[in-house]
């Protein structure tokens, strides 16, 4: 998977995280809402461990350092421009 496709999978699977959490605070006995947003985490997580392997950190705080130094200054930052992609098909 490319750089631009993982983190645009991740900005969909942290809205519907986020989403979901928002439903859970009223209902906290849906378990298949449960079941939903446990499986999303799971699959960002995963993306996000992917991500880090290939490219580089995407958190400066919980991000682990793969190389025996600090690392998270070699790529575009997240508010950088070059960092940021186009949702909706467009690159």
């Amino acid at each position: 998977m490319e750089r631009d496709s993982i983190l645009k999978r991740l900005t969909i699977l942290d809205f519907l995280a986020v989403d979901l959490q928002l439903y859970l605070d009223s209902n906290p006995d849906d378990k298949n809402a449960i079941r939903k947003y446990n499986s999303i985490i799971n699959e960002a997580d995963g993306l996000r461990e992917q991500y880090e392997n290939l490219y580089s950190p995407l958190y400066g705080f919980r991000s682990y350092s793969k190389r025996d130094e600090f690392n998270w200054t070699d790529d575009p930052w997240p508010w950088d421009m070059d960092f940021n992609f186009e949702i909706g098909g467009k690159s």
